[in-house]
Parts: C-alpha cells; sequence; structure tokens
C-alpha cells in the first residue's frame, strides 16, 4: 500500500489539485503541448475514494451466457487502440454565473490519451443479449455515500444500440498511453465512451449488464443531467465544441510583434470544421488554420497569426464549429450543476 501511494504521489505531482479526497485535478497547462497527453499530466476525476478491485469482470443481465472475466482473458481477446479525448462535464463550471453546485472545476479537466483494450461489442456478442434488452448498465467498485443515497456504487448506463454500434468504439481499456492502467485513471480496467463526456467512461469497472428497462441509478438520474432552469432536463451526453486558446496563456506580458496562437479543438457530435478568433476592438471573426483530425476521437490543433503592434492590454476569443453545424455560444447556458460550459474562450495579453 505504501508503494502504491507513493507512486500516485509521484504521478499527481504535476496536477492542478480541485479536492484531495476524493482525488480531482485539473491537467496542467503543459499538458495541452502534446497531441497525446502523458499520463501524469492527464486530469483526474473520482466520486469516491480509490476502491480495491478483485480483478474480476462480470457480464450479466439479460444475457443468454453469462461470463467472468480476469485482465489476462481480456488481453486474449483482439486488441484495439485508441487516442480519445475526455472531457469532465463540469469542465468550465467555475466560468458561471452564479456558481453552480460541484466541484470547481476552471478550464483544464480535459485530456487525450491513448486507450488501448477490448472492445465492448465483441464482449456482449460473446455473452449473447438476449431479445428484450436497451440498456447496458457499467458498475464501478468504487462506491460511497452520495447526496443521500447510501452505499451507492459509481454507475452509467448507454443504450444498447450505442454498446454494439460498430462506429461508436466504445472501448474496455487495460492500457493507457502504453502502460498499465494505474489507480488513479480506472485499474485493472476502465470503460472509455469516445465522444460522451467522461461520466460515461466508468472506471474500476466490476459489472456489465444488459438491462430490459432505462437504468435509474443517481448518477443517470439524478446528477449528470442539465438542470435547466426554464425547461424539462436533459441527460449529459456528447461533448459540445469547443476551442480552447493554449499559447499564448492568459495574462502574458509581451513585447510588440507577431505571435502564433496555438490551441486545441474538439467536439463529441463530429470533427472540427472551423475555429474562429476575433480581436480586441474586431467587430469580425477571422479564420485559424484547423489542422485535420489525427484520431477520429481525439481533439484538434489549431492556430492563428496574431499581430500586436500596439502597447497596452489585448484580447483573443476563440469559438469552434463541428461537421455538425454546432458552434459555441458566446455565454455559457446556466444549468443547476453547471454541465457543459463551452462558451468561447476569452484571453488576454499586456503588450509592453
Amino acid at each position: 500500500m505504501d508503494k502504491l501511494l507513493n507512486s500516485l504521489e509521484e504521478s499527481r505531482a504535476a496536477l492542478t489539485v480541485v479536492s484531495h479526497e476524493p482525488f480531482n485535478a485539473e491537467a496542467p497547462p503543459e499538458a495541452f503541448e502534446s497531441t497525446v497527453t502523458p499520463t501524469h499530466l492527464h486530469y483526474v476525476r473520482s466520486n469516491f475514494a480509490l476502491p480495491e478491485h478483485d480483478g474480476k469482470l462480470n457480464i450479466g443481465g439479460a444475457v443468454g451466457k453469462p461470463l467472468t472475466l480476469t485482465l489476462d482473458a481480456l488481453r486474449a481477446m483482439p486488441r484495439t487502440e485508441l487516442a480519445v479525448t475526455l472531457e469532465c462535464a463540469g469542465n468550465g463550471r467555475l466560468g458561471q454565473t452564479p456558481l453552480p453546485v460541484g466541484e470547481p472545476w476552471h478550464s483544464n479537466a480535459v485530456s487525450t490519451a491513448r486507450w488501448a483494450g477490448t472492445l465492448l461489442r465483441d464482449i456482449l456478442a460473446s455473452a449473447e443479449p438476449l431479445k428484450g434488452g436497451t440498456t447496458v448498465c457499467f458498475a464501478g467498485a468504487d462506491r460511497g455515500t452520495y447526496h443521500g443515497h447510501e452505499d451507492v456504487h459509481f454507475a452509467r448506463a448507454l443504450p444498447i444500440e450505442q454498446a454494439l454500434d460498430p462506429a461508436a468504439q466504445v472501448l474496455i481499456a487495460y492500457e493507457m498511453n502504453g502502460e498499465p492502467l494505474n489507480a488513479d485513471h480506472g485499474a485493472p480496467f476502465r470503460l472509455i465512451v469516445p465522444r460522451w463526456y467522461a461520466v460515461a467512461s466508468v472506471k474500476w469497472l466490476t459489472h456489465v449488464n444488459v438491462l430490459t428497462a432505462p437504468f435509474q441509478g443517481p448518477f443517470q438520474t439524478v446528477r449528470y443531467i442539465y438542470d435547466w432552469p426554464d425547461q424539462a432536463s436533459q441527460p449529459v451526453k456528447f461533448m459540445l465544441p469547443r476551442a480552447k486558446i493554449v499559447t499564448p496563456v492568459s495574462g502574458t506580458s509581451l513585447r510588440p510583434g507577431t505571435y502564433t496562437v496555438r490551441g486545441k479543438a474538439w467536439s463529441g457530435t463530429g470533427p472540427i470544421v472551423s475555429v474562429e478568433v476575433n480581436v480586441t476592438r474586431g467587430d469580425s471573426w477571422q479564420a485559424a488554420t484547423v489542422e485535420p483530425p489525427a484520431d477520429p476521437f481525439a481533439w484538434q490543433d489549431w492556430s492563428f497569426t496574431w499581430q500586436l503592434h500596439h502597447t497596452g492590454r489585448h484580447t483573443l476569443r476563440a469559438r469552434a464549429t463541428d461537421a455538425a453545424g454546432n458552434v459555441q455560444p458566446e455565454a455559457p447556458r446556466w444549468n443547476r450543476f453547471g454541465y457543459g460550459n463551452n462558451a468561447v474562450e476569452l484571453i488576454y495579453v499586456q503588450v509592453k
């Protein structure tokens, strides 16, 4: 145990801590300099303390052939590797007013890693889901008291069509960036659901159950919903389009000159097709250069040439549009839990 704790302390050292128990932390600025986020710089989101895990994955419910799989059994199956951007649904919560309920995430609860494992649809096919199965529920080993609910396991569900869709590439992962998963990221195996907010990617996975009715757990119906003030609530699903400015860092002091602004952009509803920027006192949006997707489920790089010829404070805003036509809004749409804040990002620099 001491060895595990020492290893975790080392892996957490570079992160920006949001809470110590359960451990939640944002990626530091240098995490966005590469296409793939190094594991020790990848943000961490947990709802409960680190759990113990018996090393078994149970596939059951409405299936013809229940299965119990070990890590070795998963490794013996065909291996798939995917680069996937994961973003916490609460990323940007501090940008909403009044401050919503939940962990005080700023803007760096997003990262991209290379995950390797077994496709969920292959495992479900081996278990032979029964006719009438509509939902697949995923439960983790982590548990605790949650907003009045006693001894609750973290659990989420997907429509069975999503779980079985070849294009969705839902993965039961046992490796991250070429190494076995560490404790913070869900060892020994976890779910990876590309394009969805990371709440769907259940860590420390223990059970996969096919259900014949909708799942009603608290992380499905009480939290991780858009609780709007003026309309019916909606479930949190796909990541909304977002352009993040990586360099320069807001508040930086610069000399007059020409600079290359760089950033990342991503969306859960299609690749990013454009990023536009608006500069100080600008009344129009200008096109940035967007790199094509290197991987279908990973963020994209973008850049823009910014000419700063006069001293003073200069601002820059960036907004993304995805292939489905979704565009970042100028201001966040407030909801009680502060999910899905993808408002246009603003930075400023001081030119001296």
